[in-house]
């Protein structure tokens, strides 16, 4: 599924799509960056409730295909900014990360 299927899925909001037609396979929840950076799977959907511009730079060096920020989290403007100018795909959602993570595996597996 394409990061812009699975936005339309789960209704995110998209704070920046530089790559929609991405795919995405899986998923992985955390917000302990370097947990992250060593566990996350590379085209898969990352869900935190981090918000600063490291962030992307994480996004980017595990090769995710999306970040989706959850729990009603916005980004604060350096990450928006970083994710802008590092292509890194960054969604959002009211939901929790629990209920965003059991959707997400209905879709993805």
């Amino acid at each position: 599924m394409t990061v812009r299927q699975l936005a339309d899925e789960l209704d995110l909001t998209v704070f920046a799509l530089d790559d929609p037609d991405r795919e995405a396979a899986g998923g992985y929840c955390g917000d302990l960056l370097s947990w992250v950076m060593g566990r996350a799977v590379a085209g898969g959907a990352w869900l935190t409730i981090m918000s600063n511009m490291n962030v992307a730079a994480v996004a980017a060096l595990a090769d995710v295909a999306c970040v989706i920020l959850t729990e009603g989290v916005q980004p604060d403007p350096a990450l928006l900014e970083k994710a802008r100018t590092q292509g890194v795909n960054l969604l959002g959602t009211d939901l929790s990360t629990y209920a965003c993570a059991g959707k997400l595996h209905g879709l993805i597996g």
